[in-house]
């Protein structure tokens, strides 16, 4: 990990997003046949692991010695993160949710944490900057707790939901941000448009998907906007997505089918959609 006391800033927000690219690289390597070189690279990957406090069970920024940062507050933006705060930055494992949910004592205590972030009020600590970064003020206006969808790395935070169990918490949460967070107005966007990840994040989310991992085969399930959606890809395959009962009250999945077949997870596979697919979604109202 890279030590809070080195003199490097954002050292948490870098350890993190060091531990995917490692994972990511490791991708490669396995593709050319390095198995060495992807071995070395998978345990990199990891090294998140070093920075999970679990007394807040949050990630903290630790010393050389070992010993976590003091005083620490999940509040605080910048200082060792980039641009956000622990809320934030705690879930930026996209290549390791299961490992990350281990850490947390499992899929309810994981949940407990996840749901933590929308609970806590919008406070903040500025003190690193000495004044107000846009970003903070965006996550007050979009009022969902400590929840900032306006700057990227909590973007993708929702879909968590998948892997410990709990899809429609991220089926509420994800039409909740398409429905007041984005709209066609000249204020439509709700922070950062960074090389278009704010629009990509609707793009996806519209359509029913998102990649949580990128260059992983996998995209996690959240609510299709549409009644109908059909995407024409590169290779001639179409994908066909049909939600007829979709509504704004019927947010929630009750069934998604694959070609006919229904899946018992919420995710679809990149091989699978390249073929060309109807996916199919029962939407419902809570029952």
């Amino acid at each position: 990990y890279v030590p809070y006391d080195a003199g490097i800033n954002e050292n948490v927000a870098r350890t993190l997003e060091y531990a995917y690219d490692d994972w990511c690289i490791a991708q490669v390597a396995k593709k050319l046949g390095k198995t060495n070189d992807a071995a070395m690279l998978e345990k990199a990957s990891q090294n998140y692991k070093n920075l999970f406090d679990p007394e807040t069970r949050l990630m903290r920024g630790r010393n050389a010695d070992g010993t976590f940062q003091t005083p620490f507050s999940p509040y605080k933006w910048g200082d060792a993160f980039t641009e956000g705060n622990a809320w934030h930055y705690t879930w930026s494992v996209f290549h390791d949710v299961e490992g990350l949910i281990d850490l947390m004592g499992g899929h309810k205590g994981f949940t407990r944490m996840l749901d933590s972030v929308f609970v806590v009020p919008p406070v903040y600590d500025d003190s690193y900057y000495g004044f107000r970064i846009h970003e903070i003020t965006e996550m007050q206006v979009a009022d969902m707790g400590n929840y900032a969808h306006g700057n990227q790395p909590a973007q993708h935070m929702i879909y968590l939901y998948d892997y410990a169990g709990q899809p429609r918490k991220a089926q509420w949460w994800v039409r909740e941000v398409m429905d007041r967070l984005y709209s066609a107005k000249p204020d439509g966007y709700c922070g950062d448009e960074d090389n278009g990840q704010t629009s990509a994040w609707y793009v996806f989310s519209a359509l029913g998907f998102y990649p949580v991992c990128p260059g992983a085969d996998e995209y996690a399930v959240g609510s299709p906007l549409f009644r109908k959606a059909v995407i024409h890809l590169e290779n001639g395959n179409t994908i066909e997505i049909d939600a007829p009962e979709n509504s704004s009250e019927n947010r929630y999945v009750g069934k998604m089918a694959i070609d006919g077949k229904v899946s018992e997870r919420p995710f679809l596979s990149y091989s699978t959609l390249l073929e060309g697919a109807k996916v199919r979604f029962e939407m419902e109202s809570e029952k």
